[in-house]
């Protein structure tokens, strides 16, 4: 009896084993909601992460195959995990990841050092090179008043900027979050990048009332983004500031705040939405390499004071530029004082911004257009590496499980 010869179309492909990666799961913000994209594309790969805080993340998330590292088991790591810094490479390094076809790591620190299978696809969307020992550095080992850490710094940054340029070439093919982090990527790596800006869930951020009397900040409360300037500023402006968000500058910006200065924790998002909706502006005080939060504020109609550097270029249209006026979303400040600051809390009523051409702009980031530009990108690199197509469920509400 003759059998037919069977040809590679006719032979059922095993699916790819996926892994994604992740620098630590403590809370949803903007490279959280990247990631959820890619939790929905894959609900059954592994989740590798260095710390995971049970909990803190969305249901789609917490619903992964979750590995930690070992920095979880270190002493004080549930609360200071930041501190172990130097070994985060070691910690990165030690998942075993042989068994998987396709690797993606969305990082900020150290998740695309990951040691992939040789045969494996690597693709890592980078939010920035590692930002605590290049641009950030001064915010974080260059500015400690502990002599130890003002010692030791210098040689912990240099050794971790040696393992950050190497284990770039871990990495087959890049995203960058934003055009800002595209060209960091090629001056620290002189590797090239697609960039696929986050998402902006726009449906879910839009207007629930009119805007009251106060001003918000939403964001950790970490050196770099520059909370201090803000609480200085409305310290000396009089004005109600609202600050939500955690981390370990909490203690010093409380006792340096006055009355006027509201510190609220972390938000749900139904709450964190009414708190976008009712305020007069977003004060962005720090440089981001992306920032989703601009973009959630201007979804919900209102517009944005932020320092004139990295991502809000991209996002926020000022009152005082090229555009015409009527297209303005925002304005900026250009020196990082609380006085430039301050000014521009002033000069805001001199403004008349329109709610719908706010959130207009903010619709051109809409969770939908980054969905459908990640899943081409995905398909195409995969074809390129594996001759094959790759088969890519619909990416659901991010609200849902």
């Amino acid at each position: 009896m003759q059998y037919p010869i069977p040809t590679p179309e006719s032979i059922p492909l095993p699916p790819l084993r996926v892994a994604l990666v992740h620098d630590w799961l403590t809370g949803m913000r903007g490279g959280e909601k990247c990631l959820e994209v890619l939790c929905e594309f894959f609900p059954q790969a592994a989740l590798f992460t260095l710390f995971h805080q049970k909990g803190a993340m969305s249901p789609r998330i917490e619903a992964m195959d979750i590995h930690t590292s070992w920095v979880m088991k270190l002493p004080g790591a549930k609360k200071r995990f930041r501190g172990y810094l130097p070994l985060f490479p070691a910690a990165i390094e030690s998942f075993d990841l042989a068994e998987y076809d396709l690797v993606i790591s969305t990082s900020h620190c150290v998740a695309k050092g990951v040691i992939p299978s040789p045969r494996a696809l690597h693709l890592s969307y980078l939010h920035t090179p590692m930002r605590y020992i290049w641009e950030m550095y001064p915010h974080y080992l260059g500015s400690s008043r502990n002599p130890v850490k003002r010692v030791l710094g210098p040689l912990i940054a240099s050794r971790l900027r040696t393992w950050d340029v190497v284990s770039s070439h871990r990495v087959d093919h890049f995203i960058a979050n934003s055009e800002n982090v595209r060209r960091r990527i090629w001056r620290h790596y002189h590797r090239e990048a697609e960039v696929i800006c986050p998402p902006v869930d726009a449906e879910f951020y839009r207007a629930t009332r009119g805007p009251g009397d106060y001003f918000l900040v939403v964001t950790a409360l970490v050196p770099y983004k520059q909370v201090r300037l803000a609480v200085e500023a409305f310290n000396r402006l009089g004005l109600k500031l609202v600050v939500v968000g955690d981390g370990p500058e909490k203690a010093k910006l409380t006792r340096l705040a006055r009355g006027n200065v509201e510190f609220l924790g972390w938000q749900d998002p139904p709450a964190l939405r009414e708190l976008y909706s009712g305020c007069r502006a977003l004060i962005f005080p720090g440089e981001e390499d992306f920032g989703i939060v601009p973009l959630e504020a201007q979804a919900c109609g209102r517009p944005v004071i932020a320092y004139g550097r990295g991502g809000v270029l991209e996002t926020v249209i000022p009152a005082h530029g090229a555009p015409p006026a009527a297209e303005a979303t925002g304005l900026f400040f250009h020196q990082p004082t609380p006085e430039a600051l301050a000014a521009a809390v002033r000069d805001l009523d001199r403004h008349a911004f329109d709610p719908q051409v706010i959130r207009r702009q903010a619709e051109r980031f809409a969770r939908p257009l980054y969905v459908e530009r990640m899943a081409r990108f995905l398909r195409e690199k995969v074809r390129e590496h594996f001759d094959r197509d790759l088969v890519l469920p619909p990416a659901g509400d991010r609200h849902g499980a």
